[in-house]
């Protein structure tokens, strides 16, 4: 009997079904704003939450006799098909309302906010009605939310490179069985996500944003998803730099792991000071920040490269805020722009375009390679020296003060050289699609990190609108497998996944 059959296809489509429900009551909500505002698509967003949660009820109710066990060839399924249908559901409220009819260009918009990517075919967003931004926003809070539960919950499970070291240092009861520990650690992380939405949309409504401007950017921080209610994004508050120190403060906590902000909460703050990952995460922005705000200051025409009263403070101080306000927003893959760095200095966009590649930590909703996956290659690689010298010697790799197995390594290994050819096939295909270099290059680094600003005609002040549709399926394709760490969607393309066991 082959593996196709073995599958359980009732537990995959119950969750699929569940998935749907919770598209479609997160739809019903968006609708409230649009009563709220009167923007005139309220019954488009209704009839849109209606049909998501229909089908989705229907589905369940037909899969209801389920098996509730889950193995690892359903867990890749489950995973991989949940963002697929997720997305392709979301796109509803933009097709039925008309705010963008097309289903490619919706299709994009939808798994951008998703993946958290933040990347845009929206020309004139101020335009566009209140539910429907709303909706757009919800998009990468619930993909964001979807990442740490994914993070816990099921990556550790599938083996994917890295991800069992963060389990191991998620919160929980002890204990040999996972499930009451997952339902434990995501019910308070949980908390700490919708807590800390909460905290910032009170803090940038007390510094001056509207209260829609300013939920709608908490759930775009907190997710690291970056969709922004105005055109020019953050740099419409350049005027108002509390409010970018806000986003600053959120953007660092988003990136950073949601279990250290637990144990934040539970003063246990010797466990985050001994975090390899956490102290690393910081010293590297605190470096970066360094270097950009002096080149900044120095070299770049500060006045020429933002939008609105850019020396508030001073220069001194604006060099600092948008320095330190691009590398986190690139590090931590949000996609906000207080500038546009790719007219400062071309030292300075090859600076911010490296940081594509670096990511948030691991555990919290930032994409990219995450710190952890670096410092580990980064140990393995100095090993390497003294492995020649000591060929005999038993040398393991150490994190946080403890040996990481081998077979963790080699998946950390493997999966930075998938991620390195997935971006230069991303590249080429781009170019095939007739794409210049910067904006091909840009492009597939942007959307495989879900990072949203990229370089050439993707820059921070342009868009994906004029990309071809076939490179908007292609960059939605990269964002998923970004998204999903790479193994857990690539995996279902190999022969050997469906074979017999």
């Amino acid at each position: 009997m082959n593996s196709i059959s073995k599958l359980n296809y009732k537990i995959i489509s119950h969750l699929m079904g569940l998935l749907l429900m919770v598209n479609g009551g997160f739809m019903l909500l968006s609708s409230i704003v649009s009563w709220y505002y009167k923007d005139g698509v309220l019954t488009e967003i209704l009839l849109a939450g209606t049909v998501a949660v229909s089908i989705g009820g229907i589905v369940m109710f037909l899969t209801r006799n389920h098996r509730k066990e889950v193995q690892k060839r359903e867990g890749y399924i489950i995973v991989s098909f949940g963002w697929i249908f997720m997305a392709l559901i979301g796109t509803l409220p933009y097709i039925f309302s008309g705010a963008i009819p097309s289903f490619t260009n919706a299709f994009f918009e939808t798994m951008s906010g998703y993946t958290t990517t933040g990347a845009s075919i929206l020309t004139d967003i101020e335009s566009i009605p209140r539910g429907i931004l709303f909706w757009r926003s919800i998009t990468h809070w619930i993909g964001g939310m979807g990442i740490i539960v994914l993070a816990i919950a099921i990556l550790p499970l599938l083996g994917i490179g890295g991800m069992q070291l963060f389990a191991a240092e998620a919160p929980g009861p002890a204990g040999d069985k996972l499930h009451p520990r997952i339902t434990d650690t995501a019910k308070r992380l949980w908390l700490i996500y919708v807590g800390y939405t909460l905290a910032e949309t009170i803090l940038l409504k007390l510094a001056g944003m509207s209260f829609f401007d300013a939920i709608n950017h908490s759930l775009a921080t907190l997710s690291t998803g970056g969709f922004s209610t105005k055109n020019a994004s953050v740099a419409f508050w350049n005027d108002n730099p509390m409010v970018q120190y806000i986003i600053i403060v959120f953007m660092f906590l988003a990136g950073s792991n949601f279990v250290l902000s637990y144990f934040a909460f539970k003063r246990k703050f010797q466990k985050i000071f001994q975090d390899e990952e956490f102290k690393s995460y910081a010293a590297l922005i605190i470096g970066l920040t360094i270097v950009a705000a002096l080149l900044i200051y120095f070299e770049a025409d500060i006045s020429v490269s933002t939008i609105a009263h850019p020396m508030v403070w001073g220069p001194f101080e604006s060099a600092i805020r948008h320095g330190l306000f691009q590398v986190l927003t690139i590090i931590t893959t949000t996609g906000f722009v207080s500038a546009d760095y790719t007219i400062w200095t071309p030292f300075l966009t090859i600076f911010f375009f490296g940081m594509m590649f670096l990511g948030g930590c691991a555990g919290s909703t930032a994409g990219g390679i995450k710190i952890m996956r670096h410092l580990i290659m980064i140990k393995n690689g100095v090993l390497e020296f003294k492995r020649t010298l000591h060929p005999h010697a038993i040398l393991p790799v150490r994190y946080n003060r403890k040996a990481v197995p081998q077979p963790i390594v080699f998946n950390i290994l493997g999966f930075f050289i998938l991620y390195m050819l997935s971006f230069i096939i991303g590249t080429l295909v781009f170019s095939w699609m007739g794409l210049d270099f910067k904006t091909a290059l840009g492009g597939a680094a942007s959307t495989l990190g879900n990072v949203g600003p990229a370089l050439g005609d993707l820059g921070p002040v342009n868009n994906y609108a004029n990309l071809p549709a076939a490179a908007k399926w292609w960059s939605s394709f990269l964002m998923l497998i970004g998204r999903l760490e790479l193994f857990t969607f690539l995996i279902l393309l190999t022969p050997f996944f469906w074979r017999n066991r």
